[in-house]
């Protein structure tokens, strides 16, 4: 049986490689891509959790606003699977490229859009509603950007790089939330400070996004589509109802995947999702630290998340994906309870060394998500299967963190329960990661569809039959698995 060219280690085979070209720039591109929608998605929290209550939800009173503001936040989590199930479906049918390339313009023009709509003092009601409806699109775009990124990087890397080149796109989070918070600390201290930056200095961010989509559109055009996917192509195989199907087969596999995710991004969004920004400069609040100094922190966090998130990718093709993750889900434990003692300390130095702390976690629960995801779901639905799973890890986890948080610190008037619900939530994640196995060197190609649809999870005890092995089996005379 003649296999293409294409069909070796660059297309996700059993072998491994040495990274080509082609890789690399792949590798590149879906930091940059992923960066840029980051950025986009992440501003909006920024301003959420600094100016948008009273710019867009003041009537509701201040405590409601602030509630109100974070719930809009989490409302793009609830569109997440729309933009999932949109995404994986055409991913799956027409390939990856095209639709990273369509959730990139489809954020950026959203969040462009926000940078000139009215406030609530000039349009009224008109404004919060537009201003929804902007973040929902946003959703509906993240939902969809996350499962292309990944599994273009993931399929293109040789089989024994896969960890550390499937961090790439993971690294595009922490980098997004570094620049969108620098971005906003420099309006803040420098260019629009005080009063500037609430009447005009909030929507530059936000306007910037459209220069960041023109160098994501040329960067994300200028790569090849996915050699898995040109395989699948090639030999027709593609899946007519992609959903269908992953729900039908693998709705299991769905649940525990979403669950190891929202672990990861309930600890994660007190900080992307504007709490822990919006806790720690309230001037009413028990700790009200300058604003531009708690965006610089942030900042110096996303930094060290960056860090760590690379080298849990060299860490996940050393030691494997699950127990690099099952190390972080354990500093994440360590950890919670000490994050807002150190922020509640009103010293900016130490706020810092709190979130440092955190990012450490953080980041080992993160890198080694997409080749993992993506080792665990056949080729055929493999776009559907990763981007419906992180979008709803999304909502369970971060969707609505900063809201339950918000609620919890003005019910019992401390952030106790705030670590102890970070805590639960990290807890039912690590006994969902020690139900999924670990499959790093699977072929991830099509041929190999057989072997890929069973034995993900440690109660499943079938082993498929990769198209290599019973042609093997078959030469040899020693039949094949079953």
């Amino acid at each position: 049986m003649a296999t293409s060219a294409k069909a070796g280690p660059r297309a996700g085979g059993a072998k491994p490689g040495k990274p080509t070209q082609d890789t690399r720039r792949v590798a590149v591109a879906t930091l940059i891509g992923t960066t840029v929608e980051w950025y986009d998605f992440f501003i909006y929290a920024t301003a959420a959790g600094l100016v948008f209550s009273q710019l867009f939800f003041k009537p509701a009173g201040e405590e409601f606003a602030t509630l109100v503001t974070f719930a809009s936040v989490g409302l793009s989590f609830l569109f997440r699977p729309l933009g999932a199930f949109l995404a994986g479906h055409y991913g799956d049918k027409i390939g990856r490229k095209a639709m990273l390339v369509l959730t990139l313009l489809l954020m950026g023009g959203a969040t462009t859009l926000i940078g000139l709509l009215p406030t609530h003092a000039t349009a009224g009601i008109w404004a919060p509603i537009l201003l929804v409806l902007l973040r929902i699109i946003q959703g509906i775009s993240a939902g969809g950007e996350w499962g292309g990124a990944v599994l273009m990087s993931v399929e293109h890397a040789p089989r024994n790089k896969r960890g550390l080149f499937g961090s790439f796109p993971q690294l595009g989070v922490p980098l997004g939330m570094l620049l969108a918070s620098g971005v906003t600390a420099l309006m803040t201290g420098v260019i629009s400070p005080g009063d500037a930056f609430v009447e005009w200095g909030w929507r530059v961010p936000f306007l910037l996004s459209i220069v960041l989509i023109v160098v994501g559109f040329l960067v994300r055009m200028s790569v090849s589509e996915s050699p898995v996917f040109e395989e699948i192509a090639e030999k027709k195989k593609q899946t007519q109802m992609p959903i269908v199907e992953l729900f039908r087969n693998h709705w299991k596999l769905v649940i525990l995947a979403a669950l190891v995710f929202a672990g990861n991004s309930a600890a994660g969004y007190m900080t992307t999702g504007g709490f822990i920004l919006n806790y720690s400069t309230n001037p009413d609040g028990p700790v009200a630290l300058d604003r531009t100094d708690v965006l610089l922190a942030v900042s110096g966090s996303a930094a060290l998340w960056f860090l760590f998130t690379l080298i849990s990718g060299f860490m996940a093709d050393k030691i494997g994906r699950k127990n690099t993750y099952l190390i972080g889900f354990a500093c994440l434990a360590l950890t919670v309870f000490p994050l807002f003692w150190l922020i509640n300390s009103g010293d900016i130095w130490i706020l810092f060394l709190g979130l440092a702390l955190f990012t450490v976690g953080l980041g080992l629960t993160y890198g080694p998500q997409a080749a993992w995801y993506s080792e665990i779901f056949p080729a055929s639905i493999r776009f559907s299967g990763v981007s419906v799973s992180y979008a709803v890890g999304a909502i369970i986890g971060g969707a609505f963190a900063p809201t339950i948080a918000s609620a919890l610190v003005k019910a019992t008037g401390s952030t106790t329960a705030v670590s102890a619900y970070l805590l639960v939530m990290i807890v039912l994640a690590a006994a969902a990661t020690m139900m999924l196995r670990d499959r790093p060197g699977i072929d991830l190609s099509i041929r190999n569809q057989a072997e890929q649809e069973v034995g993900a999870t440690i109660f499943d005890k079938r082993r498929g039959v990769s198209t290599d092995d019973a042609m093997a089996g078959s030469s040899a005379g020693t039949g094949t698995r079953v």
